[in-house]
């Protein structure tokens, strides 16, 4: 009974150690694209999270709709990302919920959200985006194709 029970333990285990490891690709695992509509953005720590699973499902994104803002513009960070021409990137400056954060910090979460955009849009967000913490700059997906990043099939 007891090499049984042992065996049940030992399935039990595999089992579970199986059902928390990814399986691979989101496409070998039958998963589409997951489309980003009207996104306003959030906090980015909680995005930076959400993408690094994305990323490790490998699973594409499409970022599309009318707006695309704040947060939302770290998916631009993605590998298997593309952007829809008609869809407005909205870019700000890192504060906390408005208000100016210390230099020190101002400056690190500034770097940690250039580091999700490609050259020249990061150079860009770098010397004049960073500072508007109250606006927005607003990007056409049209131009962020033109800067390298992927358009979507319309």
């Amino acid at each position: 009974m007891s090499s049984h029970r042992n065996i049940k333990i030992f399935i039990l285990t595999v089992s579970m150690i199986l059902s928390n490891t990814p399986a691979g690709p989101a496409q070998a695992q039958g998963l589409g694209a997951l489309i980003i509509r009207n996104d306003l953005g959030g906090r980015i720590d909680v995005r930076a999270q959400e993408i690094a699973r994305l990323r490790a499902e490998g699973r594409p994104v499409e970022l599309r709709g009318e707006a695309c803002v704040s947060a939302c513009t770290m998916y631009l960070g993605l590998e298997d990302v593309c952007v829809d021409p008609r869809t407005t990137f909205g870019f700000h400056g890192p504060s906390s919920y408005g208000i100016p954060m210390a230099p020190e910090y101002f400056e690190y979460w500034s770097q940690f959200l250039a580091g999700y955009y490609k050259k020249p849009l990061s150079d860009w967000f770098m010397s004049t985006a960073r500072y508007e913490l109250h606006a927005i700059y607003n990007v056409s997906g049209k131009e962020l194709i033109r800067l390298g990043y992927e358009p979507c099939a319309i």
